[in-house]
């Protein structure tokens, strides 16, 4: 697993960090904008923001004094295709499993 990947399960692996990100998946947001939705201090949200940015799931832009958040659709791309990559093996287990369902249905019809 990459360090990248590595920091984005990590970034991924609190119910608090995967909430931000959804709501960030909607509309970009401030610091204040995300706090106002969870009962956290401010800079707990901002510890939150930095691991999801560290993850490189999200990036921070300055506008003016605010700092923007925003979701950043690779950071979640890399972990899906990291994910994917064992779809291969489900595919192999699961046509193993029909063959044999097939074979048992088969041999059922058979006996009868």
């Amino acid at each position: 697993m990459t360090p990248t990947i590595h920091g984005t399960f990590k970034a991924l692996g609190d119910p608090t960090r995967c909430r931000i990100v959804t709501m960030l998946a909607e509309q970009d947001m401030t610091i204040g904008e995300v706090a106002d939705r969870f009962d956290m201090t401010r800079a707990a949200v901002k510890k939150h923001l930095s691991i999801l940015e560290r993850g490189k799931l999200i990036s921070v832009h300055a506008s003016g004094r605010e700092r923007i958040n925003r979701l950043e659709p690779a950071g979640l791309k890399s972990a899906s295709d990291w994910i994917n990559h064992f779809d291969r093996f489900w595919d192999t287990r699961l046509e193993s499993l029909k063959s044999a369902i097939e074979t048992h249905e088969s041999e059922r019809n058979n006996d009868r």
